[in-house]
Formats: structure tokens, C-alpha cells, sequence
């Protein structure tokens, strides 16, 4: 089994950054359509400022377990924007599960999908069908629970699920948050939330499978 350090969490975060600066444009795009265009903006300064963070705590000596925590309070500090608080909820869910743990075991990584669709739901109050990143964190959880198959095969198949439900958006008219003001108008969109998510999904794919078995680039 292998156990991920500090240094190796933060290398996660930092994948999953990577991925949201690359899509900054585009996600604003999406905002932009149905929202006030920010949210490219948001996603990647808040993953920026949770890798800076964690690397400064890492080199401190901050055990893995513990980086979640750190994660929450650097991206509520640089998030303004309704995503704020929901990240923060999330990365805080699955801090409870790894607290105080020095190293964490890669197997037992996909476990923060659910963790990840937990605080988010708690906090945001949003449930699938109401076209918000729940549409992708709620069946992707449900993909990464499948316990009869190993970590890369539920990574896998949560990917899977969060496409489909990113996708899904489209067809939704909103009945939340910012957008729910334009309704039917929103029909045709993808929501920006479900797009960023289903792209830290897939980021966690990618920068586990090599520490999973049968991993690979």
C-alpha cells in the first residue's frame, strides 16, 4: 500500500491547479453565459492559493492528514464567490477523515469524492437536478463508493460519472444560486461549477493512478 507525505499531497493539489488554470478562459466563458463570469477566476487563484499554502505548511512540517484544514482556510481566504465556502466545506469533510494521519494511504484517497459531495451538499443545500456542481460531485461519489472494485477502477468510473453529469447541465434549467434567476433561459448551458468539478475530478484521477496498483500516466 502506498502512503502519500505531505510533499506528495500538495503535488496533488498542484495537479489539480495545473488542470483549472489551464481551463481559466473556458470556465469563465461558461460563468459568463449564465453568471458574471468569474468563475474560471475563482477556481484556479483558490487551488493556487491552497497549493502555496499547503507547500508553505509541508515545509513546516505539517503532517499529510492535517494539509485538508490548511486546504479550506486558504481557499475560503482567496474565494469571495459562492464557490468559497463550498470548497472550503469540502476540503474540511475530508480533513475529518485524515487528521492528524502523517502520511495517507493513495488506496484511500478516492474516499474524498464523498467527502468532497458531503460538504458540499451540507453547505450549499443543492441537490442533483438543480444544475450545480452537485450534478457532477453527487454521481461521482456514488461511482468512487463501489467497493468491489479497486481505487484506479472507481477513479475510472467516477471520471465517467462526473463527464455525464457536467454534461447532464446542459439540458437543466436552474433552480439555484446566481443563476436560477435567468430559469429557462439557462437551458442549453453548462454549468460552470459542474465544469470545474468533473476537471478536479479527473485531475485526481491522473495524479493518483501512478501510486495506485496498475497505475499509470
Amino acid at each position: 500500500m502506498t502512503q502519500l507525505d505531505a510533499q506528495q499531497v500538495v503535488f496533488l493539489f498542484r495537479v489539480i491547479a495545473r488542470r483549472l488554470a489551464d481551463a481559466r478562459v473556458e470556465l469563465g466563458a461558461l460563468d459568463g453565459a449564465i453568471g458574471d463570469a468569474d468563475h474560471g477566476t475563482a477556481m484556479a487563484d483558490g487551488f493556487a492559493m491552497v497549493v502555496q499554502s499547503g507547500a508553505e505548511a509541508a515545509a513546516r512540517g505539517t503532517a499529510a492528514g492535517d494539509l485538508f484544514a490548511v486546504a479550506a482556510r486558504a481557499f475560503l481566504n482567496a474565494v469571495g464567490a459562492t464557490s468559497g465556502p463550498l470548497y472550503a466545506s469540502a476540503f474540511m469533510r475530508a480533513g475529518q477523515r485524515f487528521a492528524g494521519q502523517t502520511t495517507i494511504a493513495a488506496e484511500e484517497l478516492p474516499a474524498i469524492i464523498g467527502d468532497f459531495a458531503e460538504g458540499i451538499a451540507d453547505r450549499g443545500k443543492a441537490r442533483p437536478g438543480d444544475k450545480t456542481m452537485m450534478d457532477v460531485w453527487a454521481p461521482a461519489a456514488r461511482a468512487a463508493s463501489l467497493a468491489a472494485e479497486g481505487p484506479l477502477a472507481r477513479l475510472d468510473r467516477a471520471v465517467v460519472a462526473a463527464e455525464g453529469g457536467r454534461d447532464a447541465t446542459r439540458a437543466m434549467a436552474a433552480s439555484v444560486g446566481r443563476a436560477a434567476r435567468l430559469a429557462e433561459r439557462s437551458l442549453g448551458h453548462v454549468d460552470p461549477g459542474a465544469a470545474s468539478a468533473a476537471i478536479i475530478i479527473a485531475a485526481l484521477r491522473d495524479g493518483l493512478a501512478p501510486h495506485l496498483s496498475g497505475g499509470h500516466n
